[in-house]
């Protein structure tokens, strides 16, 4: 097979005419309507049409490296899509090429998804944000937080205070991911099976169980630390609810908005557009494979645990109109998913006293940089571009996927932009600030 980069392919000239995309071989037909995306030209959503085709030129370079493997791309104003280009493979073994419908593993920008489902309960009176976890998660009555030790051999000591929801939204809860690989809580994790979204051989409650067990690193809201809260969230969402987590996603998010390719698995009769998924060869500097789109990937079946911070797949089509819908203050083409000043309060910066995440942050890791940002509930915020280094609004909200995927959301300028992608882990190249510079250097009005 051919292991040369794919043409880019245009958007428009895919498109049989300017404001449709053929989607009639893949959706059924009662969908088709509700997921065309409503398509202009760049200069009419004030972009330099050759700045903006910009981006497949310089991201086409890593494909030609063999940096990456493949990637589409996705630019819209005002509700109209000005840029969509996808170049490379999204199988560069089997010379398949990335298409607009191919469907990614997004891992952490599950995590949005999931807190505005929790936030959903929320507007119906559920809960409060100030609420102890262990009002409706009992074993998170007894947590402790860790004192010295090692992993085999450990002392521990009572919480200032109990963890909250609010906590958990914004990653000040205390608890953290297993492989982060920086403290001996961290074993601990792995050493109980706790994986993250690569989590097998429990259901979201029993892993939410087993992280009861386990002592937190800090006393909750203390410090920022990136972590599995937001699965435990989604435990939060199926108590409160009274469904699956999958359940709920689907009939409160994801069908009413059309995301028709949003699941927790991908369906044999999808799996032909699933994305390979790679990482960085330290050895040659290249790509390789981590875990093939086909029918032996762990995604082709439906997963005992649902991972509501990193276990979704979804298409760049289906993330957009998630995105769409939270630019529009939770509503899209007629359908209301919740209130506009919901998601302005989940896109304040939450942090206590207003810190920012480099002030807060115990941890080196994280899916965006955190100086000159804050964190919301489930987003990171931008407090000062200056400070970020990154050009763009104070204001915007964004959050990325362990496999270099990304999007972020600029009200001021009523902007949407996504990248997917499928190398693993995220920090390997800087795709995501390259993007930005690129997206606003393309504006000209």
């Amino acid at each position: 097979m051919p292991r040369g980069p794919g043409a880019p392919t245009s958007f428009f000239a895919r498109s049989p005419r300017p404001n449709r995309i053929d989607l009639q071989k893949h959706y059924p037909e009662e969908f088709v309507m509700n997921i065309i995306p409503r398509v202009g030209k760049p200069e009419d959503s004030g972009f330099d049409p050759a700045r903006l085709a910009n981006i497949t030129n310089y991201f086409r370079s890593y494909v030609d490296r063999e940096k990456i493997a493949g990637f589409s791309t996705l630019v819209s104003r005002g509700g109209e899509i000005a840029h969509f280009e996808t170049a490379g493979h999204r199988d560069r073994e089997r010379g398949l090429p990335m298409e607009k419908d191919t469907i990614f593993r997004i891992y952490s920008m599950t995590k949005p998804i999931t807190s505005l489902a929790l936030m959903m309960l929320y507007e119906e009176g559920h809960f409060q944000l100030n609420h102890a976890v262990s009002r409706y998660i009992p074993s998170f009555k007894k947590l402790r937080v860790w004192a010295s030790g090692t992993a085999e051999k450990y002392e521990t000591k009572p919480c200032e205070r109990e963890m909250t929801i609010r906590d958990l939204l914004t990653h000040t809860s205390g608890l953290t991911y297993g492989f982060m690989y920086e403290h001996p809580v961290d074993q601990l994790y792995r050493d109980a099976g706790i994986e993250g979204a690569n989590t097998v051989g429990m259901t979201l409650k029993e892993m939410v169980e087993a992280v009861s067990e386990i002592p937190l690193l800090f006393s909750p809201g203390e410090h920022w630390n990136y972590s599995v809260s937001t699965d435990v969230c989604g435990h939060l969402v199926e108590v409160m609810s009274g469904r699956p987590l999958d359940e709920f996603l689907t009939s409160r998010i994801f069908a009413p908005l059309g995301m028709v390719d949003t699941a927790f698995f991908v369906p044999k009769e999808k799996l032909g557009r699933f994305a390979t998924n790679y990482f960085k060869n330290p050895k040659t500097g290249k790509s390789g494979i981590m875990d093939v789109g086909d029918e032996t990937s762990t995604y082709a079946q439906p997963p005992k645990f649902l991972s509501g911070g990193g276990g979704l797949t979804s298409t760049m089509m289906d993330y957009w109109r998630f995105c769409q819908m939270l630019l529009n203050g939770g509503e899209l083409d007629g359908v209301r998913i919740c209130s506009p000043k919901t998601i302005e309060f989940m896109t304040l910066n939450h942090l206590p006293r207003g810190k920012e995440m480099k002030e807060m942050s115990i941890s080196a890791f994280s899916e965006l940089a955190a100086e000159g940002a804050g964190f919301g509930l489930g987003f990171q915020v931008v407090l000062d571009p200056a400070v970020t280094q990154a050009i763009g609004s104070a204001g915007n909200f964004s959050w990325g996927g362990a496999a270099s995927t990304y999007f972020w959301i600029d009200p001021e300028e009523d902007l949407i932009a996504i990248l997917m992608t499928q190398l693993y882990p995220s920090s390997t190249y800087p795709l995501r600030p390259q993007l930005q510079q690129l997206v606003y250097g393309a504006i000209i009005d």
